[in-house]
């Protein structure tokens, strides 16, 4: 049994009051818990106090309250004695039912919709980003994602969206930030998605269908459109040509700021190339409404992953289809013109994006309002003022990879030896691991880095192709056992290193939006 003597800690706990300046508060905990406290994480509830705390490499959950309230955190008790109370103290590990339970006694750690106000994505590869995303989001004007990994990301990085949930909440907490934030369930595109996803308590579903986008209807002759019109799923679409010419065809619709007509060809163009992915996420988003009953959540439609571009008439072809089937969302990612390429800018004319963003916005305002998402949002610096200064509240910006490229940017300055082994094995592993992006570096013009001194090494991030073939390297990274431990390690024994770079990069992301 511990003792603690009248006006310490014991006394804050037992009586939660704020008589304690932070400081000591912070030093009276280590003092208590033996471990190196993260000052903003210390949060009081139902008579108890939680906060995180590091011994060594790891990280655990302490709740320190009277020994008549049950902690509900699994770990290791022991009974303190102070001024007449009788407190426990509970020392677990960053486990799912610790978080789980965190979830319940602190509601601030409990992902929420976040509505049409501005957004961001922050991705995390590898489930040590969010104290960097929250410290840059605190200097912004945007709503952020903390929680946020594709189905494909999650095969390639070997968690489950389960751990996804709660590698962001330790980072949240850790950071004490109580404003509120979302959770990206990515790219989805089947109910069995959205089944393990929902489970795990996410609150913002992105339904990918690219796969059920037609890219010939594009370039089809007319009589090609024909038949592919005849063989769309009319059934599921809960209706037919002559009523869909009816309702868009031929006549001027209202668009924020113009009117637009749309020709009976570009309609059914559309629906040829489009009708099976509006299809599609009718039934996912049914599906969702069941699964999640009464509880709150949002969706996002992307097909930017998709060889052609979304014109005029195929977003309002889009929206108008959806909204007709019952389909609610908040989000929508068209294919833009340019080039959307894995973590580097945009490539293309930013007066045709601008333009054309404008158009899309026009749709988003007149059959929403929704927001418009940038997929692929890493690192495009050159268009965030113009979506900025267009879109207002109506956008979303999503990003990734870039989180995972700044933790190599703190390897490069780490473990010098390291990186350079990752940077060789990315450039042989590029011809394999390049088949499910968007992405267009030669591995023949990546700078040779074998003379380069060490401090030279996060040079090589700048670098348009290194960039891109380190960037969609991350899964046989993450999977080797060559990497894999000697790669955490540096990261989790450095942190503040990847915090600090992380913070200034995404200070690049989210000022334009401020």
């Amino acid at each position: 049994m511990i003792f603690f003597s009248r006006g310490s800690l014991a006394d804050y706990a037992a009586n939660m009051s704020s008589s304690l300046p932070p400081e000591d508060l912070v030093r009276q905990l280590e003092s208590a818990s033996g471990m190196q406290v993260y000052p903003h994480s210390i949060a009081s509830a139902d008579r108890r106090l939680f906060f995180l705390g590091r011994k060594g490499a790891e990280k655990f959950l302490g709740v320190l309250g009277p020994s008549s309230v049950s902690p509900e955190i699994e770990g290791k008790a022991e009974t303190l004695w102070a001024s007449g109370n009788l407190l426990t103290r509970v020392t677990g590990p960053r486990s799912s039912a610790n978080a789980a339970a965190l979830r319940k006694a602190l509601p601030f750690l409990t992902p929420q919709t976040l509505g049409l106000k501005k957004s961001a994505g922050c991705g995390d590869r590898l489930g040590l980003a969010t104290p960097g995303h929250v410290r840059a989001i605190r200097k912004s004007a945007m709503a952020p994602i903390f929680a946020q990994q594709s189905i494909r990301e999650n095969a390639r990085t070997g968690r489950t969206p389960q751990q996804v949930m709660d590698d962001a909440l330790w980072g949240v907490l850790q950071e004490g930030w109580r404003d509120g934030f979302g959770a990206d369930a990515d790219h989805l595109k089947t109910t069995d998605d959205i089944d393990v996803c929902a489970a795990a308590g996410f609150t913002f579903y992105t339904f990918d269908p690219g796969e059920h986008v037609n890219n010939r209807a594009g370039t089809a002759t007319p009589a090609e459109i024909q038949v592919m019109s005849e063989t769309l799923p009319w059934d599921a679409l809960e209706t037919n040509p002559a009523d869909l010419i009816c309702s868009l065809a031929d006549r001027p619709i209202g668009l924020d700021g113009f009117k637009f007509t749309m020709s009976r060809e570009e309609l059914m163009r559309a629906a040829a190339k489009y009708g099976r992915a509006v299809a599609h996420t009718a039934k996912m988003y049914r599906h969702l409404a069941q699964t999640m009953g009464s509880l709150p959540f949002e969706l996002e439609m992307s097909v930017d992953e998709t060889e052609t571009v979304t014109s005029l008439a195929e977003h309002v072809y889009i929206a108008h289809e959806l909204r007709r089937l019952g389909v609610r969302w908040v989000s929508l990612a068209p294919r833009y013109v340019g080039t959307f390429e894995k973590g580097v800018d945009y490539i293309g004319s930013l007066a045709e994006f601008r333009e054309s963003f404008a158009r899309h916005l026009a749709v988003a305002r007149t059959f929403g309002p929704y927001k418009l998402s940038l997929h692929s949002g890493s690192d495009k610096f050159s268009v965030y003022p113009i979506a900025a200064s267009l879109a207002g509240e109506l956008i979303h910006l999503k990003t990734a990879g870039t989180s995972y490229l700044e933790a190599l940017r703190a390897i490069a300055t780490l473990d010098p030896a390291l990186f350079r082994g990752i940077v060789a094995f990315a450039i042989e592993k590029y011809p394999v691991d390049r088949a499910s992006y968007h992405v267009s570096a030669d591995a023949s013009r990546v700078p040779e880095i074998a003379s380069w001194p060490d401090s030279r090494l996060p040079e090589i991030l700048d670098d348009f192709h290194a960039r891109e073939i380190l960037h969609v390297n991350f899964g046989s990274v993450l999977q080797n056992e060559r990497f894999r431990e000697r790669f955490f390690s540096a990261l989790n024994e450095n942190e503040e290193t990847y915090y600090q770079m992380l913070e200034r990069h995404f200070d690049r992301h989210l000022s334009p939006f401020s």
